[in-house]
């Protein structure tokens, strides 16, 4: 009897010793905010993680530049996303860092206000693709895929109604952006007006996600996310994870 405890115990020894399986890759949520703080944030963590656990990649999230903005810390992770951050966010030898992490081959994920953030830093700005100029007030629009052959764009319809804070955006800052998703002007109102700023619309294309390569790495932007609950949308996650997973591999496009 004390043998077979002893061998149950071996084995159970040795089944725990074995080493987890690899996740895919990991990623790095930053939602550092200098300026407006989005409600949305902790159901955009929450979203992420979530995807993190259904496809197996890793999900590290902080606010704390400090912690993670150095060559050390980055090389653990395959992709950073700038979740709803705004305005100044990283210093100098965080900017170098980061771009370092680029140059290597690394992802960028902007979501919503990441277009809002860094308005200085010409490098980020041109990594992000189209800066924020200003919004309306939340309403509900009709989209349009531009493309779907990016990964995460086959389970929207050609087009579909859509609830967002729709931002509106000043002229590229690079030459060759992929647009996959854009906002129809005409279904909504895209008047604003802020003191001494004002919007009127985009016009005839109102872009509102893309990607490019860039700098030796890869960009992904998506302007949808300003609501709570735009996070539980499988619709929207699976969006968000196409953008996650091609910046971190540069895989999942069709074979089309």
């Amino acid at each position: 009897m004390k043998l077979r405890v002893f061998a149950f115990l071996i084995m159970a020894a040795l089944v725990g010793s074995n080493p987890a399986p690899a996740e895919q890759f990991s990623a790095l949520v930053f939602s550092k905010t200098a300026g407006w703080h989005h409600d949305s944030i902790p159901a955009g963590v929450a979203a992420i993680q979530d995807l993190g656990k259904l496809h197996d990649f890793g999900v590290f999230w902080t606010e704390d530049a400090n912690r993670v903005f150095n060559d050390k810390e980055l090389a653990k992770y395959k992709v950073v996303i700038f979740l709803s951050t705004t305005g100044d966010v990283l210093n100098p030898e965080q900017k170098a860092a980061f771009e370092r992490f680029i140059r290597a081959g690394g992802g960028f994920v902007g979501i919503h206000s990441a277009s809002d953030t860094e308005y200085n830093w010409p490098w980020y700005t041109k990594m992000v693709g189209r800066m924020f100029h200003i919004h309306p007030a939340i309403q509900t629009a009709t989209m349009k895929v531009e493309d779907y052959n990016f990964p995460g764009m086959d389970r929207f319809a050609k087009r579909f109604l859509f609830t967002e804070e729709w931002y509106q955006f000043d002229e590229p800052r690079v030459d060759k952006l992929h647009y996959l998703l854009s906002v129809d002007e005409k279904t909504y109102h895209p008047e604003a007006k802020w003191d001494t700023k004002e919007g009127h619309g985009m016009g005839a294309f109102h872009p509102v996600s893309w990607y490019q390569p860039y700098d030796g790495g890869r960009a992904f932007y998506t302007a949808l996310g300003h609501l709570p609950a735009t996070y539980s949308d499988p619709n929207f996650r699976h969006h968000l994870f196409g953008g996650i997973y091609w910046a971190a591999t540069g895989n999942g496009f069709s074979a089309e």
